[in-house]
């Protein structure tokens, strides 16, 4: 008998691993009455979900179209949710405009923002005794790292997390009528914020990523207002969340592995982007990416009927025994590590050279300045299964 697996379960939304574990040994794509569509937990089967091109990324609109009106805009014009031919157009037009940020150029800017925030950190763990990683470190950065690349003003920069935070709830399963209602407000009013400035950059240009998205144009076609604004939405969202709970998770996996948090603190920048990669894998930040059947397509042992879901189990695959070696052991100088956290095929994710950038400068630069961290009560994880990770680690310098 197939185990089920469920991921409103406390016990699994804590500790997902083990049940992954009987899952794959269980067979290969499995049956949800509950989410009404096939899992692939093996690597080989999720792997070849996000790349079958007859699986397809569908947005299905949020009814009454009067209460989601903007919530569904926002996604049905947005490049993760399209498919070929609009998700080609989009992606030409979003990837000409992300390159002029010349990435590997913000290298500088990021450590920049490191050291203040270390800085900060230091002092109110003087004061404290501790600190804490995710709102003190791990959360600014990114947020920081991706408003000074749109080009928002930094007196508006608490104005982002929340609202992105309100918007990703709705990637979960177990949601509320209250996180409904958040979500669509904060998509109101992140919209209307970047329209009108959209048009400030529009009257007045600036050497920032609004103003190339509103002026880039690739064979005769631009973004429509609506395609910026769902665009610069998605980029903040997938641009800073997956970097926040990743290098949280990562961080959690090395102090309470102290042997490797050893190994870090004495080789910071020789071992950080293999260290980075090993976050990524060991405890995934994005669990669980849907695709549905465009036409009816055999994979993963099954069947998938035109209009039936599937869904990548990403965390399960990234620890597939079959592909990692000692899979759930956490090893810093893992190489090869081709793990699947950041996605695959047309959908792999735009941001991750940015999210890999940030977490091989926000790990040495941590290592060199505190190599005595350690955790300190009062850890928190979040209480969500796609998007894993914590909501308060606080740790001691010394």
């Amino acid at each position: 008998m197939t185990p089920r697996f469920d991921l409103s379960d406390p016990a699994i939304v804590r500790d997902p691993y083990p049940a992954f574990a009987e899952m794959r040994a269980a067979g290969r794509a499995v049956w949800d009455d509950e989410l009404d569509m096939w899992l692939a937990f093996r690597y080989d089967d999720a792997n070849a979900v996000l790349r079958t091109r007859q699986l397809g990324r569908i947005f299905t609109p949020r009814e009454p179209d009067d209460v989601w009106e903007t919530f569904n805009w926002l996604h049905q014009d947005a490049l993760l949710e399209n498919e070929p031919p609009k998700h080609t157009r989009l992606k030409s037009l979003v990837a000409k405009a992300f390159a002029r940020g010349h990435i590997e150029a913000r290298r500088p800017r990021i450590q920049e923002l490191c050291r203040e925030l270390l800085d900060a950190a230091e002092d109110k763990a003087r004061d404290t005794g501790t600190f804490d990683v995710i709102a003190d470190y791990a959360e600014p950065l990114p947020v920081l790292v991706i408003a000074d690349l749109l080009g928002f003003p930094m007196s508006d920069v608490p104005l982002l997390r929340p609202w992105s935070q309100a918007i990703v709830k709705m990637y979960e399963y177990d949601r509320s009528d209250d996180d409904n209602r958040r979500a669509e407000q904060a998509c109101i009013e992140f919209a209307a914020y970047i329209d009108d400035l959209a048009k400030a950059r529009r009257r007045t240009p600036g050497d920032d990523l609004i103003t190339h998205l509103a002026e880039v144009e690739a064979e005769g076609e631009k973004l429509t207002e609506r395609e910026l604004a769902a665009t610069v939405v998605l980029l903040l969202n997938a641009g800073h969340e997956a970097t926040v709970n990743g290098f949280g998770n990562g961080i959690v996996a090395l102090l309470t592995q102290r042997d490797q948090w050893d190994v870090v603190v004495d080789d910071p920048w020789g071992t950080a982007a293999t260290a980075v990669e090993e976050m990524l894998r060991f405890d995934t930040p994005s669990q669980l990416f849907e695709r549905t059947a465009t036409r009816s397509v055999d994979i993963a042992g099954v069947t998938i009927k035109q209009g039936q879901k599937i869904a990548a189990m990403l965390g399960s695959a990234n620890r597939d025994p079959e592909v990692f070696a000692d899979a759930d052991t956490f090893d810093v100088r893992r190489d090869p590590n081709p793990h699947i956290a950041f996605g695959a095929g047309i959908h792999f994710c735009l941001g991750a050279p940015l999210a890999r950038l940030e977490m091989q400068q926000s790990l040495p630069l941590l290592a060199e300045r505190m190599p005595a961290l350690a955790l300190a009560d009062g850890a928190r994880p979040r209480d969500t299964f796609v998007l894993r990770g914590w909501d308060e680690v606080p740790v001691a310098v010394s």
